[in-house]
């Protein structure tokens, strides 16, 4: 087999990197090691930046998101009993959010796949990047018990952070930034409206929470718990329970209740690492960065490194800037720090670390609350990043 971009993951990443290579007119083979039942029914973010939702609009991939998404022109914001609602569009100069489920965006994408008639292989096993410093690199993989060879010009990998391309890059190449946070969030889907018409993050005493949403009659709602937490001692009473909890009463007062469809424990934590390029391996998302959920930028970090790599291709492609292949990971990689440093702001503003944090901490913490939720320039800030910040131009 041959092609110009062998693609290794088939989720929202690798997906919509082949949508847009294919509308390119450039030749993608995608290999995915799970079935598409078992991608499909990944649960995760639903929160689109502006830039993403361009892209995704760019791939010609957004007819649904448009007739169903829900546009978000802000967010509110609760500490010390204060609710304060963050205009993001006015505040951006007309920015806004798109919600929309990264499941439905997967859906999306995956139908359009298959429209198009460019390949892709479920449940391809034992998937192995090879001579990637070679002039011809090239990709095994097993299928229905057979070995195949994939030959290509380039490997994108966008198979996650336990995925294969990554861990083909020798060690001592890649540097790793990480840091690790003392907590968790216990995540419940459910058939229910949501509690308000747009995202509520709270802080409390008794720890953060966020009142999202996939649509007007699906609800996603999270709480901060300690690390050592286990999914099956919440019953869904408990979690309600808590969650009024941390909810001011009029808020509260208006929570619909309902059984959880799913109910998770997901950890927090920041990983980077650098570079996001070794040869003709592209590392894109999770495969090079993971965020804390707190700012909303996973899928959208992964979104901006397939802009890069996709804008860097076409013209390595049509006009032969070769050059330009060497910019990849530092253009992604400004952007990812500043998704990262979002993220972490986010988290460190609106969570109890309890005995992780130190009296001088606790002191900058309220500063950070009062200064941001108060100051214009504050809030500008945080609505800005929110909404995302603008991609770099490839020249």
């Amino acid at each position: 087999m041959n092609t110009q971009v062998a693609i290794i993951g088939a989720g929202p990443s690798g997906l919509l990197l082949g949508q847009l290579l294919y509308k390119a007119g450039i030749d993608t083979v995608i290999l995915e090691r799970q079935t598409p039942e078992y991608v499909l029914g990944r649960i995760r973010a639903g929160v689109l930046e502006q830039g993403t939702a361009d892209l995704l609009r760019e791939a010609g991939v957004s007819e649904r998101m448009d007739r169903e998404g829900l546009v978000h022109e802000g967010v509110e914001l609760l500490v010390a009993g204060r609710r304060q609602r963050l205009d993001l569009k006015g505040l951006t100069g007309g920015k806004t959010v798109m919600v929309y489920g990264q499941t439905e965006v997967t859906r999306d994408l995956m139908q359009a796949r298959e429209a198009s008639g460019a390949p892709i292989i479920y449940s391809a096993s034992n998937v192995q990047p090879h001579e990637l410093k070679g002039e011809r690199p090239y990709v095994t993989f097993e299928k229905d018990g057979q070995t195949h060879r994939l030959d290509c010009d380039y490997i994108a990998g966008c198979d996650g952070f336990h995925g294969v391309s990554r861990k083909s890059i020798p060690e001592g190449v890649l540097k790793e930034y990480e840091r690790v946070y003392p907590f968790g969030w216990l995540g419940m889907l459910s058939d229910t409206p949501p509690v308000n018409h747009e995202l509520i993050y709270a802080h409390h005493e008794r720890g953060f929470s966020l009142c999202s949403q996939r649509s007007q009659t699906r609800s996603r709602y999270y709480l901060q718990v300690p690390l050592e937490e286990r999914v099956e001692d919440w019953s869904d009473e408990r979690f309600w329970n808590e969650l009024k909890a941390r909810l001011p009463a009029d808020v509260a007062q208006q929570l619909v209740t309902g059984p959880a469809l799913e109910k998770s424990i997901a950890p927090l934590r920041s990983l980077v690492v650098e570079p996001m390029q070794y040869g003709h391996l592209f590392l894109v998302g999770d495969a090079a960065h993971i965020v804390p959920p707190t700012g909303a930028k996973g899928l959208n970090l992964a979104a901006s490194d397939v802009n890069y790599l996709y804008r860097i291709l076409v013209k390595v492609y049509r006009e032969g800037r070769t050059d330009l292949l060497e910019q990849y990971s530092p253009l992604a990689l400004r952007r990812v720090w500043k998704g990262e440093r979002f993220s972490w702001f986010m988290t460190q503003l609106l969570h109890d670390f309890g005995e992780h944090k130190d009296a001088w901490d606790q002191k900058m913490q309220e500063a950070d609350r009062e200064y941001f939720l108060t100051s214009p320039a504050g809030l500008v800030n945080i609505a800005e990043n929110y909404v995302g910040l603008p991609y770099e131009e490839v020249a």
